[in-house]
């Protein structure tokens, strides 16, 4: 499929509502390598927010139900590897776009405005990935590190000077 049929594809995935199908056809139009326009941008943000999204909520809701669970030790433990399943989806989700983000989409990005949306993008997928991660975790799992990197360029005259390369 060429790349204006996969975003065809994708734009019905949007009406029909069918979020990790928009994904997979944004994903599939990324991976060819070329630059996206703003609204394949937008589509393939939009996509993957839905996506993450709904994980997310799924998270919040069986985290609480573990919390709140008392006495029966099988239905914590239910919980808990149901809240785990949701885990490992988030996290190969939010892997998934940060690897779209460091190997095409950043790297493509000849604007500074997508260059922008594209370094804001890869903050909220590591804030994600944060804030499911426990202990160690976070520290490990590179959204510390980004985040700390982040406050550094973003707290200096470098942010000033239009420099948006946070690899050092």
């Amino acid at each position: 499929m060429d790349k204006s049929e996969l975003v065809q594809k994708a734009k019905l995935a949007e009406q029909a509502e069918r979020y990790d199908d928009m994904a997979a056809c944004m994903k599939r139009v990324t991976e060819q390598g070329c630059e996206l326009s703003n609204e394949e941008r937008n589509l393939l943000s939009v996509a993957y927010k839905n996506v993450v999204g709904a994980r997310r909520s799924s998270w919040r809701v069986i985290s609480s139900i573990e919390q709140k669970t008392e006495g029966s030790d099988r239905k914590q433990q239910m919980a808990r590897e149901y809240r785990e399943k949701i885990e490992t989806e988030l996290r190969e989700i939010c892997n998934d776009v940060l690897n779209l983000l460091d190997k095409y989409l950043v790297p493509n990005a000849s604007q500074a405005e997508s260059k922008v949306f594209y370094l804001k993008m890869k903050g909220d997928y590591f804030r994600y990935l944060a804030e499911v991660a426990s202990g160690d975790d976070k520290k490990s799992n590179g959204s510390f590190s980004f985040s700390l990197k982040c406050v550094e360029v973003y707290g200096s005259p470098r942010c000033i000077k239009g420099d948006t390369n946070l690899k050092g």
